[in-house]
This record gives C-alpha cells, sequence and structure tokens, in this order.
C-alpha cells in the first residue's frame, strides 16, 4: 500500500513540478557546456518566403479586427502571402474577408473541420515557411520576423510562438488559465533550449512546408500533431516567446472546461499515433520531453491523483502513522480548497487563493472526460467553439490586443 501511495504520489508531483526542476537544472548544464542558445537576425533580402494561413469558423464579430491586426505585420511583402479559409461559415465571414484584396480567401459552403480546410490550403501554399494562427488571436508586429529567423538553421523544423491569455479586471476563475499559460511558456523555453518544444500551440506556429506532412482526417489536435510529425524525423521544434499571440480568457469557467475536455481526447489520440515520439531508441531526448511533459499530464496523472488519496487514506486508517496522517490532511486541504473555489466560482466570488487548486483539479477532470469521450467515439475533430470573452467585446477593444 506504501508502495501504491508512493509510486502514485511521486509520478504526480513529476508530471506538474519535479519534471520542471529536472528540466531547469539540464537547461543549467548545457548553458555551462555550450553556453545559452540564440538566434541570429536575418540579413536583409535574405527572409524565407512565408505563407500565413488562418481558418475560420463563424468569426464575422472579429475577422475585421484579425485581417487589420494580420495587415500590420512587419514581413516583406514580396515575400509574404495571406490566406484565410472560412469553411462552412454562415455569418458573413466569408463577406468579410473578400473586402480585402490583399487577403486570398479559400470558402467552401459545407463545414469539415479545421483540418480538412488546412489540407485544402497546403496544397495550394508553395512558401518555404508556412505560419499557422488561430482567427480569435492577434499577433505582435514582428511575430513573422522573429519565427522566420530561425530557419536559418537547418535542424529546425518549426517553431511555436507563444501563446497570451489576457486576463480582464472582472475574470473569474478563469484566471487560472492564464496562470497556468505563464508556467507553461516557462517550460517551453526550457524545453526549447534543451533540444526541442513537445508540440505546437495552434494559436501561432509555423513549419518548414518541405516537412509537413497531412495528419489523418479525425485528428483532433492538428497543431500538436503537424508539430510532433517533423519532431519524430529528429528536427527541432523551437519556442520563440518575443513572437507572440494574445487572446482573452474563456467566457466563464463551463467554456474552459469544454476546451480542455476536447485537448484531453485529442491528446490521447496523438499518443496513439506518435509511436515514434515514444520511442526512446529514436530520439531518447525528445522522447523523455514528449512522455515527462505531455504523456504522463495526459493519460495517468488524474488518476494516479486518486489513488494517492485512497492509499494515504488507508494507511492512515491502517497504521495510523503520523507523517502519513500528515500528508492525508495536506491533501484533504487541497481538495477542499478546490471544491471552495468551484463555491465560490459559482457564487462570482474572486479568491486568487483558490484559482491555482481550482483549475488544477478542473484540468484533471477534462482529462478523465477527455478520455471517457475519445474512447466511446464521441469526440468529433470538427470544432465546437468554446466562448471567449472578446466575443462580447467592442471591435475597438478587441484591436488593443
Amino acid at each position: 500500500m506504501k508502495i501504491l501511495f508512493w509510486v502514485s504520489a511521486f509520478t504526480v508531483l513529476y508530471a506538474y513540478v519535479g519534471y520542471g526542476l529536472v528540466l531547469f537544472g539540464l537547461v543549467r548544464v548545457r548553458r555551462l557546456i555550450k553556453g545559452k542558445r540564440g538566434a541570429m537576425a536575418l540579413p536583409e533580402g535574405s527572409h524565407p518566403s512565408l505563407t500565413l494561413v488562418v481558418a475560420a469558423y463563424n468569426e464575422a464579430d472579429i475577422m475585421t479586427a484579425k485581417i487589420e491586426n494580420t495587415l500590420a505585420l512587419r514581413y516583406p511583402a514580396e515575400k509574404l502571402s495571406l490566406l484565410f479559409i472560412t469553411d462552412g461559415s454562415t455569418d458573413g465571414t466569408p463577406e468579410v474577408v473578400g473586402d480585402y484584396p490583399d487577403v486570398e480567401l479559400m470558402h467552401s459552403p459545407e463545414r469539415k473541420g479545421k483540418i480538412h480546410a488546412i489540407h485544402r490550403a497546403m496544397q495550394r501554399v508553395e512558401a518555404e515557411v508556412v505560419v499557422f494562427t488561430d482567427a480569435n488571436t492577434f499577433l505582435n508586429k514582428d511575430a513573422l520576423l522573429l519565427l522566420a529567423r530561425h530557419y536559418q538553421d537547418p535542424t529546425v523544423g518549426a517553431v511555436s510562438g507563444e501563446k497570451r491569455v489576457r486576463i480582464e479586471e472582472d475574470a473569474d476563475a478563469t484566471a487560472g488559465e492564464g496562470m497556468y499559460w505563464k508556467y507553461e511558456s516557462t517550460l517551453k523555453k526550457w524545453d526549447s533550449e534543451l533540444h526541442s518544444v513537445v508540440g505546437a500551440a495552434g494559436e501561432l506556429f509555423s513549419v518548414r512546408r518541405s516537412l509537413y506532412e497531412d495528419v489523418p482526417d479525425d485528428t483532433i489536435l492538428d497543431d500538436f500533431m503537424i508539430s510532433m510529425q517533423i519532431a519524430q524525423r529528429g528536427y527541432r521544434i523551437v519556442y520563440e516567446p518575443e513572437a507572440y499571440a494574445t487572446e482573452l480568457s474563456s467566457e466563464n469557467i463551463g467554456e474552459e472546461l469544454k476546451r480542455k475536455i476536447r485537448i484531453a481526447a485529442g491528446g490521447i489520440q496523438s499518443i496513439s499515433r506518435l509511436k515514434e515520439a515514444a520511442n526512446p531508441f529514436r530520439n531518447p531526448l525528445l522522447t523523455f520531453q514528449y512522455i515527462s511533459h505531455r504523456v504522463l499530464r495526459w493519460t495517468v496523472a488524474p488518476f494516479l491523483m486518486i489513488l494517492a488519496l485512497i492509499t494515504n487514506l488507508l494507511i492512515v486508517i491502517a497504521t495510523g502513522e503520523k507523517p502519513y496522517a500528515i500528508l492525508l490532511s495536506a491533501q484533504l486541504l487541497f481538495y477542499c480548497m478546490a471544491l471552495a473555489g468551484w463555491f465560490l466560482e459559482n457564487k462570482k466570488v474572486k479568491s486568487k487563493i483558490l484559482f491555482v487548486p481550482y483549475y488544477f483539479c478542473m484540468m484533471n477532470y477534462a482529462v478523465v472526460m477527455g478520455i471517457r469521450r475519445y474512447f466511446f467515439g464521441n469526440q468529433s475533430a470538427a470544432w465546437d467553439k468554446s466562448k471567449r470573452k472578446a466575443a462580447n467585446q467592442t471591435q475597438e477593444k478587441i484591436r488593443r490586443l
């Protein structure tokens, strides 16, 4: 029983905290041996040709702001093309895009999902570098330049930007989303410096066109799969935090939970398909990062949390040993804080100290529900859009992102 408890507790702590500490230590050692990784600015006239691809579904309320943000991005005009795909949109999104002659529009009345739209777009793209970004995110002006400079290194196959979550003053427990992404950003910086980021986020990432491979049509996390297929072939995914995409937090915790369940379902699907990434004989460093940063969180961590609590309780009942009683009290306090956070969120009462346990437990609940949804075949590859706070804001306020 004690062995089960310590294995469970250690695995959970390692997945969420321990890996970060180990990663930080490895990065420090690497810096001592090889120095800090960095990217040089692109020499004048050496910019790779680049296509920015945006897949949008019923985003008319923010599409004008998105296009104006895109047109303001700095990159040599002769090397840049803009491609928007609006498949299935029925709210006037294609008409909004059509008003901008500098933007190429691809539209099909049939909605088959984001990955089908990307497959159609990639048949047309011939640029050296392809940048993908979501319709509801807004990029900083130098984002494309900062992404493109990394492709001077032939070992780089993909570059991921940073996702930044803007938290409004009236934010509820979804503020935990912003705190989570700050921690994730730090881990990604260290992952990138050690070897490679383990998957890119769809808010902003880029790939070499020559390395791009279509993913299966039922893929849920297309951004993760596209980038990891490149990593499996021995190329690095670099993290560029100065190129960032900003979006507002989810409209409420229910919308955030819906998004997390979808991600969890996509995570277990990806694990079942990315067999080479989990093979330590092919690329042991990538496998170490992949299992530590992704696989443990997307598979066993939530169940081991439950096992750690149950075994701890049984040990205390059977032996009464004080150290285990203290550990049980700490676990119960943590979960009581999470429950209090849930209760206060429903009452619209702010309590930042409860954001972390509440959001943490919500994420792990989402993993369990996502696994269940995936194995019961209830998760479609087509997006069921989560509502963001941006949807209720004016165009001018969105532009200020």
